[in-house]
């Protein structure tokens, strides 16, 4: 209150006036800059956490969209295959006929045979085609799941150094601030890795 040039400063006041006077040099070592230096290192490190944490989800799903397309691809392989052992199975038989055939049959026997074996050929062209792409999709899910432990350990790092910036201002220990830069970096070095495929 004020009246006749007389002020009562409120305590919510002069937190706010001892703050204000920390940051324009008044505590250059005192604990304001301190709380200042955590406050904006932690928005910065939650940032970067909540994009990481994007990544880590993003190549999860994406692993397991690589792992579906695998899995598809190795069932078009075995129904390759399956057609392929029919193939096999009537090109026997053809081969049984042409040798049980009087000589004037085999003939058309050996054209069945020759054709099955055109066929089987084929078949197995595509079906190794088929499992040749179901392995690339493999690869392609194991690598994303690979950056996806690596987008995690960096999130949780960086949620770790979050934890000691909260410690480091409730303590105002200076040796906790240094920790959790070093913990900050070491996230972000994480992320680094997963962004390059690490």
């Amino acid at each position: 209150m004020s009246g006749h040039g007389f002020h009562v400063h409120g305590p919510h006041e002069h937190e706010l006036e001892h703050a204000q006077q920390g940051s324009h040099g008044g505590d250059h070592g005192g604990h304001g800059g301190m709380i200042n230096q955590i406050a904006m290192f932690t928005a910065i490190i939650a940032t970067v956490g909540a994009i990481f944490g994007y990544m880590g989800g993003a190549t999860q799903a994406n692993a397991g969209l690589y792992k579906n397309n695998a899995a598809i691809k190795k069932t078009e392989a075995s129904n390759q295959w399956n057609y392929f052992q029919s193939k096999s199975t009537k090109q026997s038989l053809a081969e049984m006929a042409r040798d049980l055939a009087a000589d004037d049959k085999k003939a058309r026997y050996q054209d069945k045979v020759d054709r099955y074996e055109k066929e089987k050929s084929d078949i197995k062209a595509v079906a190794d085609k088929l499992e040749a792409e179901a392995t690339q999709w493999e690869l392609q899910s194991d690598q994303q799941m690979h950056e996806h432990h690596r987008w995690a350990q960096s999130t949780t790092v960086l949620q770790i150094c979050i934890a000691m910036a909260a410690i480091a201002l409730l303590t105002k220990k200076k040796w906790l601030e240094y920790a959790m830069f070093v913990a900050g970096g070491l996230g972000i070095m994480v992320g680094a890795l997963a962004a390059l495929h690490i």
